[in-house]
């Protein structure tokens, strides 16, 4: 019997559409995977459906099961939770996340599906590959026991990193950001909320994710003498102008860029690319992750929510795209 499905592509930049796809049938060592939920990671998916990845990133920032080229026609995504209907015994029924499109039902390799644990709801579990990308920051940043930090930026990222940085023993953890509403959220992660100019300086470790050039000079003026920021924001097209004068070198401050394509260096040796997901996953079993999931919509209403997420009309962290039963 012939396997189909229904996946959301950008068409042209602005403009997104429902198309029906053929799948084929999993054969050996493959699964098939009902969609559940998907998440839209709102920063990278606005940017693809506006147009604006630059055409010198096209080939970096192509997702792991991307149809299609930038900057359009494309099928884009990567925060997929469903369950597998077809497959090798061990995954058959089980509930998995998957770095696939926005999409109801998919043929991929079994080794491209983690198993959500028991205590993690699917619904969270679409929030995988953000906190995958927080691990690797704070494996990059290596904070430590007692240390005064900033995020600044308090949006999916900033908010994953916060909530994880709220478990380190001892330490103190302010986020920042623009929309005094995201103070509500800091509460429910368990840190300290502040406005931009209310800020605390003197800051061991400033984690930079608000991708504006006004973020990135108020990280590097809330260090500490010595103190680093860890720069996990990516501006696609735009260009950003550094404050590198000034106190930059006699306070012998540090500038570091940190990126979920590949495993940081800092973390245990032998780390892989299924480690740091599976253990993004474990953490999710934390219900404070819960606040960064703002919205959500049908997979039949995408198209339409996604113009309005990228135009801003729409305010959110993670918008949540919940896939009917069949």
């Amino acid at each position: 019997m012939e396997l189909t499905a229904r996946a959301f592509w950008l068409a042209s930049p602005g403009h997104g559409e429902i198309r029906d796809v053929t799948l084929n049938a999993p054969g050996e060592g493959e699964v098939l995977v009902r969609t559940l939920y998907s998440g839209v990671s709102r920063g990278t998916e606005t940017l693809v459906f506006r147009g604006g990845v630059p055409e010198n990133q096209h080939a970096s920032m192509r997702a792991p099961f991307q149809d299609g080229d930038f900057p359009a026609p494309v099928k884009y995504g990567y925060l997929s939770v469903g369950r597998v209907e077809e497959g090798p015994a061990h995954l058959l029924g089980r509930t998995v996340f998957c770095l696939y499109p926005h999409q109801t039902r998919y043929v991929v390799p079994a080794s491209a599906v983690t198993v959500v644990p028991e205590p993690v709801p699917a619904s969270r579990a679409v929030l995988a590959g953000t906190v995958e990308t927080a691990v690797n920051a704070l494996w990059d940043a290596t904070p430590l026991i007692g240390d005064r930090i900033a995020v600044v930026g308090g949006g999916m990222v900033g908010c994953s990193v916060a909530a994880l940085l709220a478990r380190f023993p001892g330490v103190r953890v302010q986020l920042v950001d623009a929309d005094p509403a995201r103070g509500d959220i800091a509460r429910a992660l368990g840190v300290d909320f502040a406005l931009p100019e209310e800020a605390e300086g003197e800051r061991d470790l400033v984690v930079h994710a608000s991708a504006t050039e006004a973020g990135l000079d108020l990280s590097l003026g809330l260090l500490a003498h010595e103190g680093t920021v860890i720069e996990l924001s990516w501006y696609g097209d735009r260009r950003v102008a550094l404050p590198l004068g000034e106190a930059f070198h006699s306070r012998r401050l540090t500038l570091r860029s940190s990126q979920v394509g590949s495993v940081s260096s800092s973390a245990r040796a032998g780390r892989t690319y299924a480690d740091r997901l599976a253990l993004a996953l474990e953490l999710l079993a934390e219900p404070a992750f819960d606040a960064l999931i703002t919205g959500e919509c049908s997979f039949g209403e995408l198209p339409d929510v996604m113009g309005k997420l990228a135009s801003g009309s729409i305010p959110a962290l993670c918008h949540r795209v919940a896939y009917e039963e069949v």
